[in-house]
């Protein structure tokens, strides 16, 4: 194994069982990881209903249970310029060499200051992508197989399900 520190940014709205899959991947060939819980200001929205506190319990409980603990994780708010969001990470993470994202943008700023960018394999994208997940929360549908145990456990501790089912009604839907 390299002995090296890599860095992954997600939404995590909410954690779900591709993202644990690649955080295994990603430590099969990195001593760590530093997890971005990325756009930290947002929640209580469709797209972002979660608290980045409790995107953290997810993460960090999810992981500690499944005997993961090489793991640093980072509040990561956006800041509106792309050119300075390099900079803006590596002012708030441990220092790291390697970068996992799929995402061209995240790629192209990290490339541009010379960090080495690896792709990922998306595992079973159709049902654990964090839009499919949330639109099956809205319906009712069996979501928490697509979620771990202690995802699921923090999502009905904090009433999740409630709120993103109030978050999708609108004024129209009380007349």
């Amino acid at each position: 194994m390299d002995k090296e520190r890599a860095f992954i940014v997600g939404r995590f709205q909410p954690f779900h069982n591709g993202h644990l899959e690649i955080i295994r991947s990603i430590l099969k060939h990195n001593a760590s990881v530093i997890i971005g819980i990325g756009s930290a200001q947002y929640s209580h929205t469709l797209k972002d209903p979660f608290t980045a506190g409790e995107r953290h319990l997810m993460i960090s409980t999810t992981l500690e249970r499944e005997g993961i603990f090489q793991f640093y994780l980072v509040p990561i708010e956006d800041v509106n310029s792309n050119p300075l969001w390099v900079a803006h990470v590596e002012s708030l993470t441990p220092g790291f060499n390697r970068v996992y994202t799929n995402n061209p943008l995240v790629t192209r700023l990290f490339r541009e200051k010379n960090y080495r960018v690896e792709s990922m394999d998306m595992i079973n994208r159709s049902n654990w992508s964090g839009t499919h997940i949330r639109e099956k929360m809205i319906k009712n549908q069996d979501w928490r197989s697509d979620v771990p145990r202690a995802v699921a456990d923090i999502i009905d501790e904090i009433d999740g399900i409630s709120r993103i089912q109030d978050l999708a009604k609108t004024d129209e839907d009380v007349i």
